[in-house]
């Protein structure tokens, strides 16, 4: 099996080093900030760099290249250019959400979905993971890369105002959490636009604007562009 050194010990890198190393892949050592990481492509098959986006470049440059090894980062957003100046170049990004090491790599372990790019070795990894990948070049990363933040992090925004507003009735968060699976499944099952439900998709004027006026002035902005995606998708 191929071998693997990580430079990050955040979620992201130490979720990949445990599901990789779960699934056989030799690990042979997790960096930590402040390590030496001259040598560290060295006697490998595999390098992923997992640190935050704004040092992908500067700890890749302070790697010593190695035309044997390949050079990866996980950003979502950022090409094969930061990993210069080395041959081997490639990029992991998984779409799923990592909250701590041990759930991340269950997660990545359960047939989620990768975006790569650049070396094949970076499809084995995912498909020795069980996943699937998506060929996303460097010209298209920034736009998958926001809607896999629209589809996450905002949904996790929205999820904010649901709570603030359903407290205003006395009614908690946990009520709507059955209504927000069943939506992801229509939507699923049917797509964006047939699974749409509510009064935007019947025409409903009369409970939307009483919406509006119940609403805190504050929620508005949100509730209004929501309603305007919503008609956009009618």
């Amino acid at each position: 099996m191929p071998t693997l050194r990580v430079i990050g010990t955040g979620r992201a890198g130490s979720a990949l080093a445990r599901a990789l190393a779960g699934r056989g892949w030799e690990l042979r050592g997790l960096y930590g900030r402040g390590a030496d990481v001259r040598a560290a492509l060295l006697g490998v098959d595999l390098l992923v760099v997992a640190t935050p986006d704004g040092a992908i470049a500067r700890v890749a440059a302070a790697v010593e290249p190695d035309e044997h090894g390949v050079i990866a980062h996980m950003a979502g957003a950022q090409g094969l250019d930061v990993l210069a100046p080395h041959v081997r170049r490639a990029s992991l990004h998984p779409l799923v959400a990592l909250p701590d090491a041990a759930l991340g790599a269950e997660r990545l372990s359960s047939g989620a979905w990768f975006a790569v790019a650049g070396d094949a070795l970076v499809r084995r990894a995912a498909e020795d993971l069980g996943g699937r990948c998506l060929e996303v070049p460097d010209a298209q990363r920034t736009l998958y890369h926001a809607a896999a933040v629209i589809a996450s992090n905002h949904l996790v925004a929205l999820l904010g105002q649901v709570e603030r507003v359903a407290q205003g009735a006395g009614v908690p968060l946990e009520a709507y959490l059955d209504p927000v699976r069943e939506t992801v499944e229509n939507v699923a099952a049917l797509g964006p636009a047939r699974a749409l439900t509510g009064p935007a998709a019947r025409g409903d004027g009369e409970t939307l604007a009483r919406h509006r006026a119940a609403l805190d002035a504050a929620e508005l902005p949100a509730y209004d562009a929501l309603l305007a995606a919503a008609r956009r998708l009618l």
